[in-house]
This record gives structure tokens, sequence and C-alpha cells, in this order.
């Protein structure tokens, strides 16, 4: 499939998501966290096309919170950023030096997560943002939803949106509705400047176990993901119903 049509079947289902769980209002002004991965990349360029035609105008911007590995370079990200006319901030932290050499942490992806969200939000909200994006996908829904209920023994997803109370922002989903397939799909067709992680932990998470076992899971069930998804809409966002 080619780029421009990539996008445009990313865009629906995008803009699904933004109408059905009223994601973006007139005048927001919206912040991308752009982690370097493909997700948070494939959320900037949808947004920045949403932004052209959508009837509520809203403006864009986007943040990287650098957790402090040598060697990283965002340049190609800011590149990015430049030709779709966001204005980007980088936010450099210590982040991976607090964890990883003065706590020493052996399971500190829950700690991480705070820590750059915390940074993200208030570098937002310095820029004048009122609205974050996370480009949490289709998968991730169900991932997290069988994470909370394997290992915190309740039933949870993160909701499409949030507001923050102490950040004062609100923090959107659009791409909940978008499977990754789509995106793995349009980052190599729009040669999408990925930014290797470095993280000692990354595919070695309780959250890549849970990967895998839905992909095996699925080889027996090909219904199991749509199952799941459709499970965490009627259970925790009753709100729209197909």
């Amino acid at each position: 499939m080619k780029e421009k049509d990539l996008m445009r079947r990313i865009l629906s289902y995008t803009r699904k998501a933004v109408q059905d769980y009223d994601l973006i209002q007139e005048g927001d002004h919206v912040c991308v966290g752009l982690s370097g991965g493909k997700d948070s990349l494939a959320l900037l360029c949808a947004l920045a096309n949403l932004r052209i035609f959508y009837p509520k105008k809203f403006k864009l911007s986007a943040v990287t919170v650098s957790l402090g590995f040598p060697g990283t370079d965002y340049s190609e990200v800011q590149a990015l950023c430049d030709k779709l006319n966001v204005p980007y901030k980088i936010i450099h932290s210590q982040i991976a030096e607090i964890l990883f050499d003065i706590r020493k942490e052996s399971n500190p992806c829950a700690l991480c997560a705070n820590m750059r969200r915390g940074a993200l939000n208030d570098a937002a909200r310095e820029m004048g943002c009122n609205v974050v994006a996370l480009g949490h996908h289709h998968e991730d829904i169900i991932e997290t939803s069988l994470l909370a209920l394997f290992y915190e023994g309740r039933y949870y997803c993160f909701p499409p949106k949030t507001w923050l109370d102490r950040a004062q922002v609100s923090v959107i989903r659009p791409f909940i509705y978008v499977e990754e397939t789509f995106i793995k799909q349009y980052q190599e067709a729009a040669n999408l400047p990925v930014v290797h992680n470095p993280c000692p932990m990354d595919k070695t998470s309780k959250r890549a176990e849970i990967k895998e076992l839905i992909r095996t899971l699925s080889k027996d069930n090909r219904d199991l993901q749509t199952n799941l998804f459709g499970a965490v809409k009627r259970g925790l966002w009753p709100e729209i119903e197909e």
C-alpha cells in the first residue's frame, strides 16, 4: 500500500476516535509526545494532516523527553517537525542515570513512565498547550487491559481522554482504533526517522510478554484482539456503542 493510501486509512481511524470521544475542541493547542518511536511519529503526521481539514481548528506542537542515554540523536525528528511546520522542543533529562546508575532499579518501567509523563506535561504547559496527545494504538489498549488484569487484579485500561488536574492538561489517545500493522507499514512507506530505543529494558518488560502471549493465542483465535478490544470499549468506555 502506498504512503498516501496508508495515511488516508490512518486518518480515517484517527478522525473517528477524535469524533467518538470528543478529543479535540475548537482552539485547542495539542502537544504530541514524541518518543522517537514509530507510533508517536505516525501520530504527529496524522495530526498534522488532520489539522488541515478538521472542522474544529487546533494548533499543534511536539515535545521529546530525552532520557539521557548517550548518543541519542533527534536531529531527523527535528527535520520532520520543520517539514510539517510543527514547533518542536527537546527536554534533556537525567532519567536514565537516576533509574539505572543511582537507584539501580530492577523494574524501572513504571517509574520511568511517571517521570517522562511529568516532564512532558510540564513542557507542554510551558509551550501553551492544553492537550497532550500520546501514540497508544489498538494493540496497546488490549495489552494494557491484560497487564492490569494479570498483574494488578483489576479490570482497567487508560481512557481515550483524561483530564489531569495537577498538570492542567487533557491527555488524549487519537490512535486507539489504529492497528499497529498500519503504523508499521506507514513507517516504512514514509521512511519515518525512528530513533532507536537504547533502554536495556526494551522488549524485556511485562508488556513484551503480554504481546507475545496475544500473538500465540491469536493463532488459534482470529477474533481474539477484536473481542478483547470490544470488551474494553463496552466495559470501560460505555459511552460509545457501535
